[in-house]
């Protein structure tokens, strides 16, 4: 029989001064499927940043070395915990001077595409913008689900921008666990307009309220059920609404819409001490009214700020972080501690075939 062939080879193509065994490509030819050779790429592990490294890339406004810091600050691995802590202990006196906008909508109302035309608006203003979208989550890789970053082509290119995409994961609200964080972190790097664009499912946008100083329901009209399909809860929580796709035919549907919703703001309590809810049209597709909606966030921080109830709204937020954070250690230790792992295998089993009520289960786990 003639011998098993090896399972990697040098490829052809390798240059003479590479050894025998590696040149300087870092490929090898692997024997696939039915002797069908497929490539398999070696790539080295890039090092772990330091908080120096960190902190001082923050700080001179590098995009990579930012996009590396909040990777850090989102690991769950131990090993990244004590420097993500003290890179934002670092990175906090040079944080808190942005205006912090959240987004959200209704699935299809085009919030990627109008977050894209205001950043490119605020970008060709002078200014910067750090876009932080949180996608829904996989089940089974754990990674994000729509990719929001590859609908921002052009604002993915300008110098001024920075966006991140990251992945729900198990975090309530429509936001990832650490958006407070990275936050943070992009305020420390000099973007000074900060966009939170969160999953949008209607009724659960709840945690990004506690996070931005201004709230933005982007909706659309001529989609059916227009007032029912958003519950009164998160119109509740909007400092406006923004009827998006205001173009061609389906203008006058837009302005009908939005008249609608300023009716139903005129009868809620604001949310927001100071400031009456509004409510106007705009385009993402052709830029019209996006200005407008934009003019109108910085109206809104410069009365509350005259007002002398800006402090308020970013105390409030720092007291929120707080209890998120508590919330979040305490879940750790709690499913981190031996007993709780000792007994929860066989609670779990016992719960599953109706064996135990789930409410002593919980009791014996706290116990």
């Amino acid at each position: 029989m003639p011998d098993e062939p090896s399972k990697s080879r040098k490829t052809e193509w390798t240059p003479k001064q590479g050894d025998e065994h590696h040149g300087t490509y870092a490929t090898e030819v692997m024997h696939g499927v039915q002797g069908v050779p497929t490539v398999r790429k070696h790539r080295k592990k890039r090092r772990t940043l330091s908080a120096d490294e960190a902190v001082e890339g923050i700080l001179a406004g590098d995009r990579t070395t930012l996009a590396r810091a909040i990777t850090l600050v989102e690991s769950k691995a131990e090993a990244h915990r004590e420097i993500a802590r003290e890179i934002l202990r670092r990175c906090l006196p040079h944080a808190g001077n942005s205006v912090r906008l959240g987004i959200t909508g209704t699935p299809g109302a085009g919030k990627s595409t109008f977050i894209e035309c205001l950043g490119m608006q605020i970008c060709e203003g002078g200014g910067k913008i750090a876009v932080l979208a949180v996608d829904p989550t996989s089940s089974r890789s754990g990674g994000s689900v729509l990719g929001d970053k590859t609908r921002m082509e052009k604002l993915t290119r300008e110098s001024n921008a920075f966006i991140r995409p990251s992945p729900a994961g198990e975090a309530l609200g429509g936001v990832a666990a650490k958006t407070r964080e990275a936050m943070l972190l992009c305020e420390a790097a000099g973007f000074d307009n900060i966009i939170v664009e969160t999953v949008g499912v209607g009724q659960s946008e709840v945690a990004v309220r506690t996070m931005v100083d201004f709230f933005l329901l982007l909706l659309i009209a001529g989609g059916g059920d227009d007032l029912q399909g958003i519950k009164k809860g998160v119109i509740e929580m909007a400092d406006a609404i923004a009827v998006n796709k205001a173009d061609g035919d389906n203008v006058n549907k837009a302005k009908l819409a939005c008249g609608e919703y300023k009716r139903v703001l005129h009868y809620l309590n604001p949310y927001t001490e100071g400031w009456t809810p509004q409510a106007l049209t705009c385009s993402a597709a052709t830029g019209s009214g996006v200005d407008d909606v934009w003019a109108m966030v910085l109206r809104f921080c410069e009365e509350l700020m005259s007002a002398e109830k800006f402090t308020h709204i970013r105390a409030e937020q720092n007291r929120q972080w707080l209890k998120a954070l508590v919330r979040d250690a305490v879940l750790q230790r709690f499913y981190g501690s031996q007993s709780v792992m000792d007994k929860l295998p066989q609670i779990e089993r016992d719960v599953a075939r109706g064996e135990l009520p789930v409410v002593e289960a919980v009791e014996i786990l706290l116990g």
